[in-house]
């Protein structure tokens, strides 16, 4: 198709191309001069933040998350949301890994094919669930994607593996 095109064009005589001129967009340029409204600017900040609040996870610190790690509870899931390939690190105590490139397709599983996937049983939709990652960025995104999914009971360990490290690290010196 593209030899077809090409042997087109070179026969065509060079008087009967068009040319091509894309009309681009006009710029407009921001005017600095003008002194922005602090007050405006406030009452954005505030709704957005009242947004967000509603889809924000609440965060738990490694206070919080130790002594499920201690006392692990078949109440509560501990999720590692890591690829496998970084979790040969190490992990918290009685977590589990399920990755975040697979868990919003993991969630809608049935039961018995999640077990059969992860090897652990698939969380109830009121189960409490602490996702972690290695900086808390990663298990955020899988806080959102639990909710989205009708998961209620979520928990973001927003210092994740990094904090864990060097509070245990801590801990034994």
């Amino acid at each position: 198709m593209l030899r077809i095109a090409l042997a087109n064009a070179l026969r065509t005589p060079a008087r009967s191309f068009r040319v091509f001129r894309p009309s681009y967009p006009t710029l407009v340029r921001y005017e600095s001069s003008k002194t922005p409204d602090i007050e405006a600017l406030k009452a954005a900040r505030k709704a957005n933040d009242q947004l967000q609040r509603d889809w924000q996870s609440p965060v738990l610190t490694y206070e919080q998350v130790k002594p499920k790690t201690v006392h692990p509870s078949s109440d509560a899931y501990l999720i590692d949301v890591r690829e496998p390939n970084e979790v040969i690190q190490g992990s918290i105590p009685s977590a589990v890994n399920l990755p975040l490139s697979v868990l919003a397709t993991s969630l809608h599983l049935s039961p018995q094919d999640f077990r059969a996937q992860h090897g652990f049983d698939k969380p109830q939709k009121t189960q409490e669930i602490v996702f972690y990652c290695r900086s808390g960025k990663r298990s955020a995104s899988a806080c959102d994607i639990a909710r989205r999914t009708g998961y209620e009971n979520i928990f973001n360990y927003e210092g994740s593996w990094l904090d864990w490290v060097v509070r245990e690290a801590r801990q034994k010196s």
